[in-house]
């Protein structure tokens, strides 16, 4: 397909002029103008931009992209060598951000709900989510299910009762809305880091934190994206994940 097909579908269909973004939503580097193979990953570091030169990909799409607003707007140094490699090799990078945070039917956050079966699952403010489970489990038991699931054992602040039912999650770096998670009458609130603050919220607040990892947590989503355009388009698709601990 080309390139400005691919550009023009995922800028309807991820709702990219519903957000106000950090980072550019779509075509960051211009590459071939003809798409046939895409490589998909969550951070477009120098692995990933490699393991694209090595797949012969036309296109890298991406959850965390270049960009910016904080990040130094001069072309040096490993962001030069980035964007040397994806113009050397005719590839395009796309990146979307908070789109793909909260899209409705593959987004990172629905699919993490649909990953650990929560029930009633209802959109918060932002990109946050709650659901619950079909019955009440104890803590420790939850915990484990979600660490199985994002192959990561993750970081549990305790503050609430043993048995959990209502969960409110939110991917990546939403640590701060935990007291959002408290107002709605959350058991369990889950997103990818922890600041200082938020043991000591947890425990006074009534509730459990786990931090599961912002990479962990945004996973899902840029894989199922490119699961959807190469069943929509007849597109090659190889999901890369560059383990990241953090």
């Amino acid at each position: 397909m080309k390139r400005t097909e691919l550009v023009a579908y995922l800028h309807d269909f991820l709702g990219v002029e519903q957000y106000q973004d950090y980072a550019p939503n779509g075509l960051q580097v211009e590459g071939a103008e003809d798409v046939f193979i895409i490589v998909t990953g969550v951070t477009a570091c120098q692995a990933l931009i490699d393991e694209a030169v090595r797949l012969r990909a036309d296109a890298l799409l991406v959850h965390h992209g270049f960009f910016w607003k904080s990040e130094p707007l001069p072309i040096v140094g490993f962001k030069q060598k980035r964007i040397k490699a994806l113009l050397a090799n005719n590839i395009n990078l796309l990146g979307y951000h908070l789109p793909l945070d909260g899209h409705p039917e593959l987004g990172n956050n629905v699919e993490l709900g649909r990953l650990w079966q929560l029930e009633d699952i209802t959109p918060k403010e932002g990109l946050l989510r709650l659901g619950r489970l079909p019955a009440p489990v104890n803590v420790d038991v939850f915990k484990q299910k979600v660490s199985d699931s994002l192959m990561r054992e993750v970081l549990h602040l305790p503050g609430g009762c043993e048995q959990v039912q209502t969960i409110a999650w939110c991917s990546g770096g939403a640590q701060n809305a935990i007291q959002d998670a408290m107002a709605w009458g959350a058991d369990v609130y889950i997103s990818g880091e922890v600041s200082e603050q938020t043991t000591h919220l947890a425990k006074e607040g009534g509730i459990h934190y786990f931090a599961a990892g912002h990479h962990a947590t945004e996973r899902l989503g840029i894989k199922c994206l490119g699961e959807h355009l190469a069943a929509h388009f007849g597109l090659e698709h190889h999901n890369i994940d560059i383990q990241n601990p953090v």
